[in-house]
């Protein structure tokens, strides 16, 4: 794996500016793959060993999948909408995974990394950068329960939805009371149709 400096680089080229999101999401991944003994996730022999489920939408998310190379359109990086700094990292071969979690307290320990820098955040940026992992991170070895049709590669299933006639991939239909509905038509949509356009 490369070091610290070249994957931030990377990462902060890709994501579109340097920020302490983008420091803790380096530093997590790299961590997350040590953990795993993945070493090389990007690499050709070992890019399909690993899937990171990832619980926020933020800066950090952006560098976890630079370092990792795994992407939501290879279905190797998983999105749970929890609102919280953390990823789980899974090495699909061995079953051993790890939720690694930025801690809250990190952000009052910066100044002891980085007592010279004046504004809050610069201090974060570097503090995030010196401080260990033991300080900047909660990790657990946890267990993750991925099925068969959530693992990366072509759909192990489909599904056709009995109201709208829609194609479920991957297990996403719902069976409710034994109608078997995409997730639109068991109310878990996320928009309200106006009309239906016909393309020029």
């Amino acid at each position: 794996m490369q070091n610290f400096d070249a994957l931030l680089a990377e990462s902060v080229e890709r994501h579109g500016h340097l920020c302490a999101g983008q420091v803790i999401g380096v530093r997590m991944a790299m961590l997350g793959c040590k953990l795993t003994g993945i070493d090389n996730p990007r690499s050709h022999d070992q890019c399909k060993k690993m899937v990171v489920y990832v619980e926020i939408d933020r800066c950090a998310t952006d560098a976890i999948e630079s370092v990792t190379g795994c992407k939501l359109g290879r279905r190797s990086l998983k999105f749970k909408d929890f609102g919280i700094n953390a990823a789980t990292f899974v090495n699909v071969e061995t079953g051993r995974a790890f939720r690694i979690l930025s801690t809250e307290e990190s952000r009052e320990l910066v100044s002891k990394y980085a007592p010279e820098e004046s504004s809050h955040y610069k201090q974060q940026m570097k503090g995030y950068m010196l401080m260990p992992d033991r300080e900047l991170f909660d990790v657990h070895e946890v267990t993750v329960n991925l099925p068969e049709h959530e693992m990366p590669g072509p759909p192990r299933k489909h599904a056709v939805c009995s109201r709208c006639s829609q194609v479920v991939r991957d297990g996403k239909e719902l069976d409710i009371h034994g109608d078997i509905l995409c997730p639109i038509c068991a109310g878990h949509g996320y928009f309200k149709v106006i009309r239906k356009m016909l393309p020029d």
